[in-house]
């Protein structure tokens, strides 16, 4: 009890200056506009900007939020953040992009609403990172309540060498009515969808005596709930599955569990719900100024990815970030490679499926598909890496992905030559094999990539201008060239 105690009310403690009542209240405003000849805008103009913008090869947008935040006695915290925003040839034309209210003691936030977070809990430098597996900035926000310890809390009495972080979610998607106008005639869509996640992270090493840390965790996210429909030739809607959704699928969806008899006799066999997630490794050495950090995601679906139990660990994206020391021209260097080719193999026998009762396979997961939740996206973007393009690239209306088996490569450098400017280049190389259901009549490829120049000098006071020029080149997405101007201004308001 007392080792419980000093994790609570000891190692919690944030520095004395951060403890001062105090509040402030901030405003942001954006405009972005995206121009290119293609079918589609290329791809780095659309991914990993929140959902802000879409694939279409002219759009824009416009923002504005406020967020306000405010320090109170015994190391409690409150923010809340409201943005709208608006534009044209979107998947909206006017949405909350945020609306959230966090109450946080020490290290501890409890997180209510739809807010911007960053990919969770393996960090990666989201200015230069194709993506993360399972959820990351590529889409808009899924409203959720969210307990969470962000930051790596110290285990108390292990001299800072053990740490840990994690969270705790539960929330809904917002794209039942999109899903319903998006859907191609006799295409299959769902609506009132739940959403969960949980997460736990280890930090292994302590920086002021071994310059070497590790990390490792895991990650686990759920679709659960929910209806399944079907579009009809007239314009109508049937409804082909009514998912349970009572406390017992909440619990289901925290502890994966076979569904009861008013689950599909898929769930009841399986887990009730689309459940996936990852395996999180980290590297960090630091060497003097220099930082090299060694990463790897290993993503699953079902429990025979999840354990290896076959010995395949084949799937999942690797990375490689060098930080070198302050200098004028290069700020960091990253390179990843990511594969989802494998998908446990083409084998699929799942205990229902045949007459072998002492036989278990398991294969042809079809990563990011689901059979009555059709795809794990919002709003037609991947939740995941968007080097798998979403369904909102799909001409015939169909909620999946249409190539979940690929190999890629990307890179992405950046640096801060002035205060004043910053650049970033990504380039990215992917090949795609289709679905072992529905293969592509060859293998696809794709070359995309993006230069990024933002200007923020000191005295426009809050104002910054960023100018892409991006392009694709291949026969999967095709070829498009184009460019984005992104005009912003921050700033606070005296209390």
């Amino acid at each position: 009890m007392k080792l419980y105690q000093t994790f609570l009310l000891t190692i919690l403690a944030v520095p004395a200056a951060a403890q001062q009542p105090e509040q402030t209240l901030t405003y942001r405003a954006e405009a972005a506009v995206t121009v290119s000849n293609g079918e589609y805008a290329p791809l780095w103009l659309t991914a990993n900007r929140y959902g802000m913008t879409s694939n279409e090869s002219k759009n824009a947008y416009l923002r504005a939020g406020i967020a306000w935040n405010k320090s109170l006695k015994h190391n409690w915290r409150i923010t809340a953040g409201l943005d709208l925003a608006g534009g044209k040839n979107l998947t909206s034309n006017f949405w909350i992009q945020q609306a959230y209210t966090d109450i946080s003691w020490k290290k501890l936030t409890l997180s209510l609403g739809s807010k911007e977070r960053s990919g969770f809990p393996l960090e990666k430098n989201e200015q230069l990172t194709s993506g993360w597996m399972v959820e990351g900035p590529n889409t808009r926000p899924v409203p959720q309540i969210r307990a969470e310890i962000r930051d790596y809390l110290d285990i108390p009495g292990l001299g800072h060498w053990l740490a840990l972080k994690g969270h705790l979610a539960y929330g809904w998607f917002t794209d039942g009515s999109w899903q319903e106008d998006f859907a191609g005639t006799n295409q299959l869509y769902a609506k009132k969808i739940k959403y969960h996640s949980k997460s736990l992270m280890f930090r292994l090493g302590n920086r002021e005596k071994l310059p070497l840390e590790f990390e490792f965790g895991l990650l686990m996210a759920t679709q659960f709930g929910g209806d399944q429909y079907r579009k009809l030739e007239d314009g109508s809607s049937k409804l082909v599955t009514d998912m349970p959704d009572g406390l017992k699928s909440y619990w289901k969806a925290f502890f994966p569990t076979a569904g009861g008899e008013d689950a599909p006799e898929g769930e009841q066999v399986n887990v009730e719900g689309n459940m996936l997630g990852s395996w999180n490794f980290s590297l960090n050495y630091y060497c003097g100024d220099w930082i090299i950090k060694a990463q790897l995601e290993h993503y699953f679906e079902d429990h025979s990815q999840m354990f290896w139990e076959y010995g395949r660990w084949k799937d999942g994206q690797l990375g490689i970030e060098i930080t070198p020391p302050r200098n004028r021209w290069i700020t960091s260097v990253l390179w990843e490679g990511l594969s989802t080719k494998d998908s446990s193999g083409p084998i699929l026998y799942d205990g229902f499926w045949g007459s072998f009762s002492d036989l278990q396979m398991s294969g042809g997961d079809s990563y990011y598909n689901h059979y009555i939740y059709q795809a794990w996206q919002h709003h037609g973007l991947g939740m995941g890496n968007p080097l798998l393009p979403g369904p909102l690239y799909n001409s015939d209306g169909s909620i999946t992905f249409k190539s979940n088996r690929m190999k890629g490569q990307h890179i992405g450098i950046c640096g801060d030559p002035t205060s004043a400017w910053s650049w970033r280049i990504l380039a990215s190389y992917a090949r795609h094999w289709g679905t072992y259901v529905t293969p592509l009549d060859k293998v696809r490829k794709q070359f995309n990539g993006l230069a990024e120049v933002t200007y923020s000098p000191l005295w426009a006071k809050g104002w910054k201008v960023s100018v892409a020029a991006a392009l694709d080149r291949g026969n999967y997405l095709g070829n498009s060239t184009g460019g984005m101007i992104t005009l912003s201004k921050t700033g606070g308001f005296g209390l």
